[in-house]
């Protein structure tokens, strides 16, 4: 584990990053949101932007499984796969209209930031869709790697993604950093003994080494 410098010191040693995409690199939660609660209402309850806050960093069917929980709703595991597949349908929708102006404040030129200083970069998230988000915001070619829901099969908190983000970068986990806005992934970098720096809320994020209002604050 990397010692406890100030986060600018301690990024300016690292040999890898990757970066968690959703609330990190782009805001898509916003169309999460959209798309579960258009399958809520299909069911007749409320989906709120509280309730969304438990699927943040959460696989696309245990996210499903939340949403039914919230509502009462039981059905079978075969209409599971079905309904989660007519909410990404909805999302892709949404992500369908995504550019450049998506892309959170500081995200692109703290990227660039990192190539310029020969950090290696990947993407580890749990979307099925992250390589078309990275590519309709214009950001896919400051990765070295993309790890993604298509490539690996247990969702956070458990550390397989970042694991598998180090590997495809050539580090051990002591030579990288993660950035991570939720508590599932915060708990899944620690997991893998990777320094992570959290983005978002410190009072959520507690288990994070460092927190960050957003990468604008590294450029």
């Amino acid at each position: 584990m990397l010692g406890k410098e100030t986060v600018t010191s301690l990024l300016d040693k690292v040999k890898g990053a990757i970066f968690d995409l959703d609330g990190v690199i782009v805001d898509t939660a916003k169309y999460h949101f959209l798309a579960w609660k258009w399958l809520a209402d299909q069911w007749g309850f409320e989906f709120t932007e509280t309730d969304n806050e438990r699927l943040k960093g959460v696989s696309r069917i245990r996210s499903l499984e939340i949403v039914l929980e919230i509502g009462g709703i039981d059905i079978s595991e075969e209409e599971k796969l079905q309904k989660a597949e007519q909410k990404n349908e909805k999302y892709l929708q949404y992500i369908h209209q995504m550019d450049r102006s998506e892309v959170l404040p500081g995200a692109e030129e703290y990227l660039l930031q990192l190539r310029r200083r020969g950090v290696r970069i990947a993407l580890g998230s749990a979307s099925k869709n992250a390589v078309f988000i990275l590519e309709k915001v214009g950001l896919a070619e400051l990765f070295d790697a993309v790890i993604d829901g298509t490539k690996v099969s247990k969702a956070k908190p458990d550390p397989e993604v970042f694991i598998a983000g180090c590997e495809a970068l050539g580090l051990e986990p002591g030579e990288c950093v993660v950035f991570e806005d939720a508590e599932a992934g915060v708990e899944a970098a620690i997991a893998a003994g990777i320094y992570v720096v959290g983005i978002g809320n410190p009072d959520i994020l507690v288990a994070a080494n460092r927190v960050v209002s957003g990468l604008n604050e590294l450029v």
